[in-house]
């Protein structure tokens, strides 16, 4: 069975503009795009209440994929789209659909300003109980935002894609995150950013005299760890260029602040459950509430 791009649809404008990014994604894979609405009935009587004059919330839920779908056909030409419309609770039809993708794009809201985004409920879900990646689009993402500017200085769709960014912790590598975003920059004709954020174990500074520098040594090491994990990365991919950047500070600020730049960024997460339940770590949770970028969560053994 051929897997499709899904994005999750319920007409808001972060799904929306989470559409649209599922397109441009599902063109450049060559692959089908499936829009998919959960409709979450209301209860008795307000599921009866009229929404828009005589038309019923589920009559306007209907009209959702639909239109959105006939709008991708019209902007994408040749890009096979179908709909998909189920009952029940959004986060575990999503998750349940995201098994069967090759990719899940959801929408996620932006508060601007130093707040950062809101990630709801829903998408962390999702994010925490699929094992396939999901992307998170902010509202107001555009295709010419993922691109440098053209040579009038204008972000434009018709220049080079902005690297993509991946976040990788040297001490605990994964193929599969690796191997997805290695494929989405040599996919964008994009450099690679690796970035990998460290900081010295609390011990380290025991019995060292006052006039060494332990960031020196510490930094060429974690550097040169890094530089070898790449290597056979470097050799399977030899069209990607590759930026290192190894750097004295908590991975999730570095992370960050490399990713101002990103046309993506590629996170994981690891598949572990707890007493609590499913999470998704700090780093990647940091990244999905600040980075305005797409994020690609790459789930991991």
């Amino acid at each position: 069975m051929t897997r499709t791009i899904t994005v999750g649809l319920d007409g808001s404008p972060e799904s929306r503009a989470a559409a649209e990014w599922a397109a441009r994604e599902a063109r450049m894979r060559a692959l089908p795009l499936k829009i998919l609405h959960v409709w979450e009935p209301l209860p008795e009587p307000a599921a009866q209440a009229p929404l828009l004059g005589a038309e019923t919330r589920q009559e306007w839920t209907d009209r959702i994929p639909r239109e959105s779908a006939e709008g991708i056909r019209l902007r994408h030409p040749g890009l096979e789209v179908v709909t998909d419309q189920v009952t029940g609770n959004a986060a575990e039809a999503l998750a349940e659909a995201a098994d069967g993708s090759e990719l899940m794009v959801l929408g996620s809201r932006g508060l601007g300003g130093i707040g950062g985004f809101m990630v709801g409920s829903v998408s962390l879900c999702v994010i925490a109980h699929t094992v396939r990646p999901v992307v998170l689009v902010r509202a107001a993402e555009q295709a010419a935002d993922e691109h440098r500017m053209d040579p009038a200085g204008v972000p434009s769709a018709a220049a080079p894609f902005r690297p993509v960014v991946l976040g990788l912790d040297t001490g605990a590598p994964d193929d599969t995150v690796l191997e997805f975003a290695f494929d989405a920059a040599a996919r964008r004709s994009a450099a690679l950013r690796v970035v990998h954020g460290w900081t010295p174990p609390p011990t380290y500074l025991y019995g060292m005299s006052a006039d060494l520098d332990p960031r020196g040594s510490l930094a060429r090491r974690e550097a040169a760890v890094l530089t070898e994990m790449l290597r056979p990365w470097r050799a399977k991919f030899p069209d990607v260029q590759v930026i290192e950047a190894s750097r004295y500070e908590n991975a999730a600020p570095a992370l960050v602040h490399a990713s101002r730049d990103a046309s993506l960024v590629v996170v994981g997460r690891r598949i572990r459950t707890s007493r609590v339940g499913a999470h998704i770590g700090h780093v990647t949770h940091a990244v999905l509430h600040h980075v305005t970028a797409p994020v690609a969560v790459v789930a991991h053994a």
